[in-house]
């Protein structure tokens, strides 16, 4: 399938005898990958995207999941939040990222809270979706047995809603990575999004690819993550079918 992708690529190129800095060959992305691999620049940008991804990942989920309990729990203060999460759903990120960037400067912070806000919604939702879905049978069971709360969470709404949580965190593996390079796009001197705005300032279109994918190729890594946490994780329910 590789093999077909990179050669309609070359054909089209050959037949629409398209310039280099408009569409490159897959031989002159290889070329320039192998230089930025070589000088370091792809390496360490790289790990200065992913370390903003995960540090943002992991804000915006946890907020999200002890939000999502919250509201799960109290129904009042669902109906008066959620028009606001809702709302600032609404707001492009890319809108919102020049703010962030101007209040909380062009370092790593503003980059991380862009990845936060992009992760939150999507975990929140799942969070609440999942708690919801815990059948009240066992809930009545688990109050006949005069469980606590702290009880009925671990050892029944965590395990029942957990496969939905981990659906939500999927989605939000692969939308950290835009929101890292929506940042970077907007103000960094690191990053991938910045190798984006060097090759494309400088056209070097070539360099834009490589950047691109990398990004690919990280958020394909932080989605295999997710679905090997989720085989280690819901590992009970292969056995109990």
């Amino acid at each position: 399938m590789l093999g077909l992708i990179l050669a309609a690529w070359q054909l089209a190129i050959l037949w629409g005898r398209f310039p280099a800095f408009l569409l490159p060959g897959p031989l002159q992305v290889w070329e320039r990958f192998l230089r930025v691999l070589a000088d370091g620049s792809l390496i360490r940008n790289t790990l200065f995207t992913l370390e903003e991804v995960l540090l943002g990942l992991l804000l915006g989920s946890s907020l999200a999941t002890l939000i999502g309990y919250w509201l799960y729990r109290s129904p009042i203060l669902e109906r008066l939040l959620s028009p606001f999460i809702v709302a600032s759903q609404a707001i492009p990120t890319v809108a919102i990222a020049p703010l962030l960037v101007i209040w909380f400067g062009p370092g790593m912070f503003s980059k991380i809270l862009i990845c936060a806000m992009i992760v939150f919604f999507p975990v929140l939702v799942n969070t609440m979706v999942g708690l919801r879905g815990v059948p009240e049978n066992l809930r009545d069971l688990m109050r006949s047995m005069r469980a606590t709360r702290v009880q009925m969470l671990v050892h029944l709404e965590i395990p029942a809603a957990l496969p939905i949580l981990l659906g939500g965190l999927r989605i939000g593996a692969t939308l950290s990575v835009i929101g890292a390079v929506v940042g970077e796009f907007v103000g960094s001197d690191r990053g991938l999004g910045f190798l984006v705005n060097i090759g494309r300032g400088q056209y070097d279109t070539a360099l834009v690819f490589v950047a691109v994918f990398a990004m690919i190729l990280m958020a394909l890594c932080l989605y295999g993550v997710v679905i090997f946490l989720e085989s280690r994780l819901l590992r009970w329910q292969t056995h109990n079918r």
